[in-house]
């Protein structure tokens, strides 16, 4: 990532709008994910929105598993992508942003490949003991994209201020609580067994961080737009300084 950053840094500079559109990518990325989730859920015959996760989507032998895939791992991590380069770019000099940028890469990055690589398994094959071990190595991988988002969570509410940083250990308190529901449930979703509100309680885990990334991209975005016009002004104010130097 250090290697691409002296030329990013050149073609942003000659292009200002590009930094504008990486850190949009954040806000787009976002609401692209929970599209897709809600779409998905659709195209599942007898899939419940409500009470079924939404891993299940893009289960190993699920009818909405390539969908998911085409339409929602690979979007989404090149738009997560774009993001975390944005975000790094717009932190100047600050560490934080700068692990904040990379954190929200790897979080995009474990997500595309663990969820191609460690596929969940059905309802009905989990039940049934019928798993590889594959499936089974996907509770590992899942757990691993909450931990890299708090960590993203963590830097990043360094970067918009005070009101941004309680906002962000909300989320993270938020998402502690709904997932400590959802886990409570694991044993009845393994046998097959209803699971009521559970794809609530996971979309609370998913779609929280999907609102994180959009604030702090909008932050960054009016706080980019805020040294472009700066720096318009700057450069405006120099001609006439140098008009009224003596002659």
């Amino acid at each position: 990532m250090v290697a691409l950053l002296p030329p990013l840094r050149r073609a942003v500079e000659r292009h200002p709008t590009l930094q504008q559109i990486l850190l949009g990518c954040g806000i787009a990325g976002s609401a692209w994910w929970v599209a897709i989730d809600m779409v998905g859920s659709i195209r599942y015959p007898g899939y419940s929105y409500a009470d079924q996760v939404v891993s299940e989507l893009s289960a190993e032998g699920a009818p909405t598993r390539t969908f998911m895939q085409v339409f929602s791992g690979i979007p989404y991590a090149a738009l997560l992508t774009a993001f975390g380069i944005g975000i790094w770019r717009a932190a100047g000099e600050s560490r934080a942003g700068h692990v904040t940028g990379a954190l929200v890469i790897a979080e995009a990055v474990w997500g595309l490949v663990g969820g191609i690589a460690f596929p969940m398994a059905t309802r009905e094959v989990m039940a049934a003991s019928q798993d590889t071990l594959r499936n089974q190595m996907h509770q590992w991988y899942g757990i691993g994209m909450p931990i890299l988002f708090a960590l993203a969570v963590g830097f990043g509410s360094r970067l918009l201020g005070k009101r941004f940083r309680y906002y962000s250990y909300a989320t993270i308190l938020v998402i502690l609580v709904a997932g400590f529901m959802m886990s409570q449930q694991n044993s009845a979703l393994a046998a097959n067994e209803p699971t009521p509100w559970m794809g609530l309680n996971e979309r609370v885990v998913g779609y929280l961080p999907m609102i994180w990334y959009a604030v702090l991209a909008v932050g960054l975005l009016r706080a980019e737009g805020a040294r472009s016009t700066a720096r318009s002004e700057q450069r405006a104010a120099t001609p006439r300084k140098l008009q009224q130097l003596p002659r």
